[in-house]
């Protein structure tokens, strides 16, 4: 493991998906993580409620990611979503708008060890894992989803570039942080 990923090291992590493929994939990629898996969502939100995770990694489709996001939220856990069919602007928002902390496509999987760690170190470190996605992955969003694919949703893109350590999604997971809690805040 390189000192770039030395972040992810020891951690205990769940990743849910509907696809074997993808969770031994993920297996594989993210070596030296304790890492748990789920297939559905009943083992998933069973393993969010009964366990602390450092942080979870959520497909959307076929497992109900998004509530599974609410849950993980509910519980302070951070939350990357990593999903294929679920690739556009509407899901993109949403998974922003409920906490999670990334939003990953399946295609850039080969990637997902170097993506993860540099989210989780800035996460940690207090830094908007937001702005570092968008610094790496703003070009496949706007090759995928079209020029000016931002404009039809203006008024969330231009507040959400200006706050994006206080978004409304991130709010919500800081209230139930008991670092926050206890201070009043």
């Amino acid at each position: 493991m390189t000192d770039k990923l030395a972040v992810l090291k020891g951690k205990h992590v769940l990743a849910v998906d509907d696809e074997k493929d993808i969770l031994d994939t993920i297996e594989d990629i993210l070596d030296g993580v304790k890492l748990e898996k789920a297939g559905d969502y009943a083992s998933a939100s069973e393993k969010i409620k009964a366990n602390r995770y450092d942080f979870v990694i959520l497909d959307i489709m076929g497992v109900n990611g998004l509530t599974l996001l609410d849950e993980a939220v509910e519980r302070n856990i951070p939350a990357v979503m990593l999903t294929a069919h679920a690739i556009n602007p509407e899901t993109l928002m949403e998974s922003i708008r409920r906490g999670a902390i990334s939003y990953i496509p399946k295609e850039t999987l080969s990637e997902l060890d170097e993506l993860l760690a540099e989210l989780i170190s800035a996460h940690e470190k207090g830094e908007p894992p937001w702005k570092h996605l968008f610094e790496k992955l703003g070009d496949y969003y706007d090759e995928r989803f079209g020029e000016g694919w931002k404009d039809k949703n203006k008024d969330f893109w231009t507040e959400f570039e200006k706050t994006y350590t206080i978004g409304k999604g991130i709010q919500k997971r800081l209230l139930k942080n008991p670092n926050v809690i206890d201070k009043g805040i």
